[in-house]
């Protein structure tokens, strides 16, 4: 059966082995002589080894007592780094991130999960919406970062990828065969324009199977392959697939995913929401 280290005992194990004795370690730790020596005792007691070389006037450390003061010196860096991090009010807090509805799988679910792990005191609030619209929301300073779909990229935006707009009907679906072709885009969304214009450009007729600012309805129809739309590569839900039209419809612009981050924030918690962000939408 698994034993454990008291931290408490490792923690005046550590003290006496810095201090070079009982006395000034038990007031390094605001404790009595006698209790520091207990507690010593119960760790060696606790690993049935000596620690202590106690035959001498000064205290000196066993072969055994070397190497568990390496490891108790990290045991004690790690409880005091997660108790500071669980418990400080520095980390306390709320980051709001606004990103398209179209870029949340699969890199959003993943960098929660991080960043939960690592600030688990800090709540994340998740705003979707269009570039457009997101853009205006954080020239308001409503939202702390926001995530863009763009040609381009504005000052004081940063390129975290740049991807392939490409067609997506529903698996093994026939819309795409169709003349006109319908399509199924939000009014608002980015892509729609230039789908269009590709379309115009290459010769072949469309109709809008979906006018409606509800991803949900996009979905929908797309999904019961009565329309197509166009998304950045690998960005995809499962219940919609890369559309193998060889060449029937026409290339679309590659994209990029940009990262703007409020000025205003300063300090280690946004800079961490920023590095975990960076490191998964660049893996898309």
């Amino acid at each position: 059966m698994p034993r454990n280290l008291d931290l408490t005992a490792l923690r005046s194990f550590v003290a006496v082995a810095e201090t070079g004795g009982v006395t000034r370690a038990s007031g390094f730790l605001n404790l009595t002589q006698s209790a520091v020596s207990m507690q010593l005792k119960r760790l060696e007691d606790s690993m049935d080894l000596s620690l202590l070389d106690r035959s001498s006037r000064t205290i000196a450390l066993t072969s055994a007592g070397e190497q568990l003061l390496s490891y108790a010196r990290r045991m004690l860096d790690l409880n005091d780094e997660v108790m500071a991090r669980m418990t400080a009010k520095a980390f306390e807090g709320e980051i709001v991130v606004g990103l398209p509805h179209d870029i949340v799988h699969p890199a959003m679910p993943k960098v929660l999960q991080r960043f939960a792990q690592d600030y688990p005191r800090v709540r994340v609030h998740l705003k979707s919406a269009h570039t457009r619209r997101l853009k205006q929301m954080f020239a308001r300073g409503e939202c702390d970062f926001i995530l863009t779909t763009e040609d381009g990229v504005e000052t004081g935006g940063e390129t975290l990828a740049e991807r392939p707009l490409v067609w997506f009907g529903a698996p093994g679906g026939s819309a795409w065969r169709q003349r006109p072709l319908r399509l199924a885009f939000c009014s608002n969304c980015i892509f729609r324009g230039g789908a269009q214009r590709a379309l115009d450009e290459a010769g072949i007729p469309w109709e809008m199977g979906v006018d409606s600012d509800s991803e949900p309805a996009v979905e929908a129809t797309v999904s019961a392959d009565l329309a197509v739309t166009a998304m950045i590569e690998g960005t995809a839900p499962v219940y919609m697939e890369l559309i193998p039209h060889g060449g029937a419809l026409p290339e679309l612009k590659r994209q990029r995913i940009n990262l703007y981050s409020s000025e205003i924030n300063q300090g280690e918690v946004p800079h961490g929401m920023a590095e975990v962000i960076r490191q998964y939408y660049r893996l898309i």
